[in-house]
Parts: C-alpha cells; structure tokens; sequence
C-alpha cells in the first residue's frame, strides 16, 4: 500500500458509457481534491471507452480512494488502481 500513497494518479475501468469527466470529477472529489479527470472517448463513434484517468492534488486522494474497497457509479461496480507511469 506505500506504492499507492506515493501515487497521485488513478486509472478507474468500468466507467458506464454515460460517465463524462463532470461526473468522474464528481464522484472522485470525495476522496480529496481533483486535479484532473479524463474519461477516454472513442474519436470515430464519440462514445466512452469505459475507462479514464483521475489526478489527485494530494496523494493522500489517491490513497483514500484505493483504499474504498467498492466504488459504484450508476449502478456499475469501477475498478479502481494506482496508474504507474
């Protein structure tokens, strides 16, 4: 778990197609504060690719947020884990 305090940033599959960076962002922002939530489209259909990126201002966010053991957005369980870079 020291890995994931140290991390600032998040890759979070299973996004519901509907899921946008507001609501990510939303979501997200429980944990501390959010730099940056990217939600991953794809160019031909504009549809969501199910999975994006969060940032934390603090690695503290991050850290809170992989130590959720279930996170649910509209109805769909998210996978949630420390992006290496």
């Amino acid at each position: 778990m020291a890995s994931a305090a140290r991390a600032a940033r998040l890759y979070v599959g299973n996004l519901p197609w509907t899921v946008g960076h507001r609501q990510l962002t939303e979501y997200f922002s429980q944990f501390g504060p959010v730099q940056s939530a990217r939600v991953v489209f794809d160019r031909s259909t504009g549809l969501s690719k199910g999975y994006g990126f969060i940032e934390f201002a603090s690695p503290s966010g991050a850290a809170d947020a992989t130590n959720k053991q279930v996170h649910i957005l509209e109805g769909l369980n998210l996978t949630v884990q420390v992006q290496n870079n």
